[in-house]
């Protein structure tokens, strides 16, 4: 079995490809360097893996994300095909010996992320293997004008020294001519096949909707679907409000965000793909690798950061060709307020020259020294200390991490977790001198498998809601049996691992890249700005601005976003307002509105335009004739 088609059919269940997905297939088969453009949705994945199983050897994938590459991973292995990562904060000997079960074990898949691939001891690891081929994915980071440009992308041209006569595959779901030559010219690709799908959606009605009160739109919205649908939020808190909310109105809605365990994430995602909560409401965590093709509504309550991702989480509704919506609820104040706290979050250069400054003096690292040991970071403590916005903090390390000057392993909490340190006889005679206690430690038998035998991960809100009391209360009686040594309990943290990848030069390291910090900056904002201006552009349709955009000249209206379809209902009334007439003969415009189900505004406004164009005339008693 070494066909694409059987392949697909044995492990992903599908009779055939997608469109482009065996172009691209055949052209990696046949060793040539491609470049992959495929909206949300059209299956990129499957470029690489399914050649990936039918050629010798392994390919190493380039991804930016260890969310992503984890999820990945999960879902090969869920399928019966090897993978394997190298997780952050690996030393060397673990490095040897995942290396070695490449090289022995039969896996078919090595995910990286790029800021690994610059290592010197990897490189050399990667001369050793037998590579099949390389696979970039998110490919837009290499280019500065890409909407996640990083600049650690800019340095995979290292994978032709590699391996000379290796191929390289080049997916990315969004892309301008700009970004597509970058990534051609930065990877040194040669002879470059280009698969490109077009962004237009005959099926998809992209819709801004004005509303100064947008959860009462919500209900509007959801009272006359049923469909299984998505909304967007920038907040993971707002995620919990927004389903709480439309649980408290009588509709099945769940929430997904990035901070949650994987086992919160896949009952949430099951729950959704099962339709016992057609609703999910989610950060932009919640997408990558969800391919259900029912999905019928996107909502995006928030607005989105780019067109790119305004086009990414429009594009999961509709997938299986049957008409669908985006939607984005918006105002005037929220147009403002967006923008606003974009401003308000991002750092300039000297506020990220700053922040890199008291990381030096947080850590007490001296002038010329290179401590190469991670660090434990805590945002919060560290932006109290220097009296510093932690939103502003968190963005300046981001560009810190993504220019190669310090390394954070991850951003975001880490699980509490428990682990009894007594048998369950103890435990029994335990349990009968404390009544208030016993209910708790009941509660995480039940809950919890394995805790006699191994650490667990536990969440203190879930067990005080089954207990009807506080997480305060849970926390102070699991500290309490920690003490009295019956369990090991560690509590969660908000903790990050931080490394200085330079030594400590102040102002000099980030002098280096200070030019391009300032074009990520300003490319960011304008960014913003467009999405911005597509918003508020309402005489033009919305999926000929988007395909605009993305440099594909359209000039045919797709007649089912809300600026063609107010285009129509113009239409409509004037041709209405006339037929009135010409039957009447002579008519009054209050009449005419009693007659026409539309509202009166609408309808004075159409009938003076008729004047204007000198279709119809006024007579002496003030009723209307045509002229």
């Amino acid at each position: 079995m070494n066909k694409p088609v059987e392949i697909l059919k044995r492990y992903w269940g599908f009779d055939s490809f997608r469109a482009q997905q065996l172009e691209t297939i055949n052209a990696v088969l046949n060793n040539q360097d491609v470049i992959t453009l495929l909206p949300t949705g059209g299956g990129k994945s499957l470029c690489y893996q399914i050649p990936a199983l039918i050629k010798d050897g392994i390919c190493i994938v380039v991804s930016p994300l260890i969310a992503l590459i984890n999820d990945q991973i999960d879902s090969l292995k869920a399928k019966g095909i090897t993978a394997l990562n190298i997780p952050a904060g690996s030393d060397q000997d673990e490095i040897v010996r995942i290396f070695d079960n490449l090289k022995y074990g039969n896996y078919k898949f090595l995910y990286l992320s790029p800021e690994r691939i610059q290592s010197k001891f990897i490189q050399e690891k990667i001369k050793q293997l037998p590579i099949s081929f390389f696979a970039i994915d998110e490919a837009h980071c290499i280019s500065e004008w890409g909407q996640d440009f990083r600049p650690s992308y800019t340095l995979l041209s290292v994978l032709k020294e590699l391996k000379e006569n290796t191929s390289i595959i080049a997916l990315t779901a969004t892309a301008t001519s700009k970004v597509i030559n970058d990534i051609e010219v930065i990877l040194k690709l040669e002879n470059t096949t280009l698969f490109k799908k077009s962004f237009y959606k005959e099926n998809l009605s992209y819709t801004i909707l004005k509303s100064e009160d947008k959860l009462y739109r919500l209900q509007q919205i959801f009272s006359k679907t049923n469909s299984p649908a998505i909304i967007y939020v920038n907040s993971r808190k707002r995620t919990f409000e927004i389903a709480n909310f439309l649980k408290a109105n009588g509709f099945k809605a769940t929430s997904y965000h990035g901070g949650l365990t994987s086992v919160e994430k896949e009952t949430a995602y099951k729950s959704w793909l099962s339709n016992s909560t057609p609703i999910i409401v989610a950060t932009n965590a919640f997408g990558m690798g969800i391919d259900r093709p029912d999905v019928n509504l996107v909502v995006h309550y928030d607005i989105p950061s780019s067109v790119e991702n305004y086009v990414q989480e429009a594009g999961r509704a509709g997938r299986d060709g049957k008409k669908s919506y985006a939607i984005m609820l918006t105002n005037t104040s929220d147009l403002k307020l967006t923008l606003n706290l974009f401003e308000n979050a991002q750092p300039s250069l000297a506020e990220i020259k700053l922040v890199h400054s008291k990381l030096y003096q947080y850590f007490q690292i001296a002038k010329g020294e290179h401590i190469e040991t991670s660090f434990d970071f805590n945002i919060l403590d560290f932006s109290s200390i220097y009296n510093l916005k932690v939103r502003k903090v968190f963005n300046a390390l981001q560009l810190l991490n993504n220019f190669g000057i310090i390394e954070l392993n991850h951003f975001g909490q880490k699980r509490s977790s428990i682990q009894f340190l007594i048998n369950r006889n103890e435990l029994y005679n335990y349990k009968s001198n404390d009544n208030i206690k016993r209910k708790l430690l009941d509660t995480l038998l039940r809950m919890y498998g394995g805790v006699f035998e191994q650490e667990v991960r536990i969440n203190e809100f879930s067990i005080a809601k089954h207990l009807g009391s506080t997480s305060q209360r849970v926390i102070k009686l699991l500290d309490e049996l920690n003490t009295e040594e019956v369990i090991n309990y560690q509590k969660s943290s908000k903790n990050s691992s931080l490394f200085f990848l330079h030594p400590r030069e102040d102002n000099l390291t980030i002098n280096r890249f200070s030019k391009k910090i300032q074009q990520v900056l300003q490319h960011k904002y304008n960014k913003l700005k467009t999405l911005v201006n597509l918003i508020e552009n309402d005489t033009v349709c919305r999926s000929i601005q988007i395909l605009n955009y993305f440099e594909e000249k359209s000039h045919k209206d797709c007649g089912i976003c809300d600026v063609c379809l107010a285009k129509q209902k113009v239409q409509n009334i004037s041709s209405e307002v006339l037929d009135i007439i010409k039957t009447h003969g002579e008519i009054s415009s209050r009449d005419i509105c009693n007659k026409l189900n539309y509202k009166e505004r609408d309808i004075l406004i159409h009938l003076r335009k008729l004047l204007a164009e000198e279709k119809i005339k006024v007579s002496n008693y003030n009723t209307y004739l045509l002229a």
